[in-house]
Formats: structure tokens, C-alpha cells, sequence
């Protein structure tokens, strides 16, 4: 790795604040929307694929196109793939938030997240090769923060910008809060963001990208657009095939890690059990956050008539109960390893089998105070697992590949998010014509069950040592 490029400020620190508001915009908009779903779905009449693809597709792109674009930034330069990211994401908000239909809206929405998956791994790239020693940790810390935040925060920021309205934009103003913020980060990134790029330039799996999007695509497009058509044949062709897109995928990353060549994906990762069981707690998190998040907005405003800031006020409590537990996380991590990740998965899953039970004895109706329990559980679950989880599988992956591990998980959180929506969208609406109250409690059932399989997972990882902690290898900056 070569040397960091000097600056104009010559401060490192200077340059974290412009990183982390490009990755606090690009975790926003995944969950910033949810409470903004049926605001779109009056002005722009849209149905309930189309909402699904809003947030789905979004997820979808970023996790295909992730990798390829980390690899892009080792060959010409992190910072100008990170400019270059920045600015498409920049104008993909303005597209989404000028949108005059559904299908123009979910079409920008996939280029956001194409222009995301471009961004995000040179924020980490260029961290990694620009801070040493403990401060290096200190800013892997403030990106943990600024993440965690946009996650649990964006369905009070969301429903506090629909509800305002301010210029009478409406749900708009939830992808045009990102303009400003783009062209402030675009006009200093190139003063205060240092230059670099990999010594040795690795050729691009550009057949293997396009068959991974084929397979995952497979899967969601059947899952999202089958129940309101009637599942017609072509849907379950679709999902017949899924597996051999993927199978050929592995083929041919096994083909070139045989060959000598620079594969998507290191194969010999999930020899290691860190990796393998950790990529499956992965996904099981990832999914079970990002459809609870979604569906749990529907329900309080299509169910209970909540406006979009009463909705995002409910959130707080998830948040609160997120930071709390976020905090001592990390330490706790180096002490109790994958017990505290087993910990975390079973609070989300009591909390989320709480709030069923809520919803079965009080429907639509009953006090919230109900829910408290249940929202604090999950919460608390969802803060002990999301930075630990990370640590943890880094920990016990050999440091040569920590680098593919990191970006690869970053890869199936993303693909979490995206079939966590889709999978428990087949639920929900489809059990909604039973009432929003009813579909949201069958939902709730199959996520307490999914975060029930990070508990499952974490116990395949491996136990703690004593540096896990404090020795885990660093994330290479060419796949991070």
C-alpha cells in the first residue's frame, strides 16, 4: 500500500468529518424512507411492489456493485472514486426526490444505490490507510457511531422532514436533505481527503459481477412483483434458477483463485468458521433490522394512523436503547466475544416475540405503552450485535484476507437488508387484506424467528482470546 498523499490542511482528523457524512448519507437513505412509504404511496399512487422495490432496490445494487467498487478505488485513486461516488449519489437524491412517478422513483433509487456501493468502501479504504495505531480505532469508532446513528435515527429524521414539510416537499425532502450535504462534503473533499491507491492493480471480475447480479436478482424480483401478480410461472422459473446463477458464480471465483487471478469473492473464506458462521449471523441481522424497520412504520401509520413524526418518535426508543447499548458494546466484545452476540440476538428476538404478543392482544389500538418492552429488547439486540459482529468475525479471520472478509460481509448486510424486505413483504401484504394489524403480527413471527438464527450462528463462532480484542487485524483498504 502506498503512502498517504499530503494534504493542503496536513491533518488527518480533518478529513474524517467529510468521509463519514458521505457514509451517513448512504446508510440514511436505506432507512430514512421507511416512514415516508405511504406519504409515497398517496402522492404517487404507488402500490406495494413499488414500495418494496423503493427500499429493496436500493439495497439490491449496493450489495452487488460493493466489491467491484472497491477494487475500483485501489486502481484510480480511493479519493476519486470517493468524489466520483459522492456526486452520484448527490444527483440520484436530487432524481429521487424530483421523481413524478413510481417507476422513475424506483429507477433512481437503484442508481442511488449503485452510486452508494461506488462511495462507501473508499470511506473505509482511505480511513485505513490514513490513521495508525489507536487512532485508528478511534475513527473505525466514530464510523461505527455515525452509522449507527443514520440506521436507528433515520426514521425520526424522515418523519420529522415529511411531517414539517417544509417548502411543501413533503416525503421529498427526505432524498433532498442529501443536495446540500453532497455539494458541502464535494467542495471539500478535494482539500481535505488525502490520495492513494493499491501498488498493484488487480483486473476486474466484470463476467463474475454480472452473474452475482443475475442470481440475486432472480431471487428478489420473483419475491417482490410474484404475490400481487398471482405468482405466474415465470416467478417460480425465476427462483428455479437462482440457485445455478449463484452455483456458476462460485464456479468461476474457484476457477480464477485456481488460476492465479483477483476473484469477487476468496472462496477459502469460508473455510475459515469465523467467516462462515459469521456471514450467516450476518445475514440473519441484517434482514430481520431492515424489514422490522420498514413494516413497523406501516404499521404505526396505515394501522394506527400515525403521522410520519409520531412514527419517527417511536423509533426513538430503538434508537435509545440502540446507543445505550453501542456504547460499552465494543468492550464487551473483547471479554465475552460471541456471547455477547448471542446476547444481542436474543433480546431481539424476545423483543420482537413481545411485540407480537402485543399486537395480537391490542390490534390496531391499545395504548403504546405496550410496546416499550418490546422496542427497548430489540433496541438493545440490535446495538450489542452490530459493531461486535464485525470484530468478532474479523477477529478470527487469518489477517491476510481480513480485507475480503470485511468487504464481503459489508456485501451480505447489504443483501440482508434487501431480502429481509422482500421475504417479509410476502407476509405482510399478503396477509394485510386480514387487516394492517394481523399482517403486522405474522410478520413479527417470522422476523422473531429470523433473529433467532443469529443466536444460532453465534455459537459456531469462534471463543474469544484475550487480544480478540485489541490485536484483530486491520481491514485491507482494497476490498474494505
Amino acid at each position: 500500500m502506498n503512502p498517504i498523499a499530503s494534504t493542503e490542511s496536513g491533518a488527518p482528523w480533518a478529513a474524517l468529518p467529510v468521509l463519514l457524512v458521505g457514509a451517513f448519507m448512504v446508510v440514511l437513505d436505506f432507512f430514512i424512507v421507511n416512514v415516508a412509504l405511504p406519504s409515497i404511496a398517496t402522492d404517487l399512487g404507488a402500490g406495494d411492489s413499488s414500495l418494496e422495490w423503493v427500499v429493496a432496490g436500493y439495497g439490491l445494487t449496493f450489495a452487488v456493485f460493493l466489491i467491484t467498487a472497491g477494487r475500483l478505488g485501489d486502481d484510480l485513486g480511493r479519493r476519486r472514486v470517493y468524489l466520483a461516488g459522492l456526486a452520484l449519489f448527490t444527483v440520484t437524491s436530487a432524481a429521487c426526490g424530483l421523481a413524478p412517478s413510481p417507476a422513475t422513483l424506483v429507477a433512481a433509487r437503484v442508481a442511488q444505490g449503485i452510486a452508494g456501493a461506488v462511495l462507501m468502501p473508499q470511506v473505509l479504504a482511505i480511513i485505513g490507510v490514513t490513521f495508525r495505531g489507536p487512532d485508528y480505532a478511534r475513527a473505525l469508532g466514530f464510523y461505527g457511531v455515525a452509522l449507527g446513528v443514520a440506521a436507528v435515527g433515520g426514521q425520526l429524521i424522515g418523519g420529522a422532514l415529511v411531517e414539517t414539510d417544509v417548502a411543501g416537499l413533503g416525503w421529498r425532502s427526505c432524498f433532498l436533505i442529501n443536495v446540500p450535504l453532497g455539494l458541502a462534503a464535494l467542495a471539500l473533499a478535494p482539500r481535505l481527503v488525502p490520495e492513494s491507491r493499491a501498488e498493484k492493480r488487480a483486473r476486474l471480475d466484470v463476467v463474475g459481477s454480472a452473474v452475482v447480479a443475475l442470481g440475486l436478482t432472480a431471487i428478489l424480483l420473483p419475491l417482490i412483483e410474484g404475490r400481487s401478480l398471482g405468482w405466474p410461472a415465470w416467478t417460480w422459473i425465476s427462483l428455479a434458477l437462482a440457485p445455478a446463477l449463484l452455483a456458476a458464480f462460485v464456479r468461476r471465483q474457484r476457477r480464477l483463485s485456481e488460476r492465479g487471478g483477483n476473484p469477487l469473492l476468496e472462496l477459502a473464506l469460508f473455510r475459515e468458521r469465523a467467516f462462515s458462521a459469521g456471514i450467516v449471523a450476518q445475514l440473519f441481522l441484517a434482514s430481520a433490522q431492515a424489514a422490522f424497520f420498514v413494516y413497523l412504520a406501516l404499521y404505526l401509520q396505515l394501522g394506527r394512523g400515525l403521522g410520519p413524526l409520531e412514527s419517527g418518535l417511536v423509533f426513538t426508543i430503538i434508537a435509545v436503547a440502540y446507543v445505550a447499548a453501542s456504547g460499552p458494546a465494543p468492550r464487551l466484545s473483547e471479554r465475552f466475544g460471541r456471547a455477547l452476540i448471542a446476547a444481542g440476538g436474543l433480546s431481539l428476538t424476545l423483543g420482537l416475540v413481545l411485540l407480537a404478543l402485543a399486537v395480537t392482544e391490542f390490534g390496531t389500538g391499545g395504548s403504546l405503552l405496550w410496546f416499550v418492552p418490546g422496542l427497548l429488547l430489540a433496541g438493545t439486540g440490535i446495538g450489542l450485535c452490530f459493531t461486535p459482529l464485525t470484530s468478532t468475525v474479523l477477529a478470527g479471520v487469518h489477517p491476510s484476507r481480513a480485507g475480503s472478509a470485511s468487504g464481503a460481509m459489508s456485501t451480505m448486510q447489504q443483501m440482508g437488508y434487501a431480502l429481509g424486505v422482500a421475504v417479509t413483504g410476502v407476509i405482510f401484504f399478503g396477509a394485510s387484506d386480514n387487516g394492517i394489524g394481523h399482517a403486522f403480527e405474522q410478520s413479527l413471527i417470522q422476523l422473531a424467528i429470523a433473529s433467532a438464527g443469529v443466536v444460532v450462528a453465534s455459537r459456531l463462532l469462534p471463543r474469544p482470546t484475550p487480544a480478540a480484542g485489541t490485536n484483530a487485524p486491520r481491514p485491507a483498504p482494497a476490498q474494505a
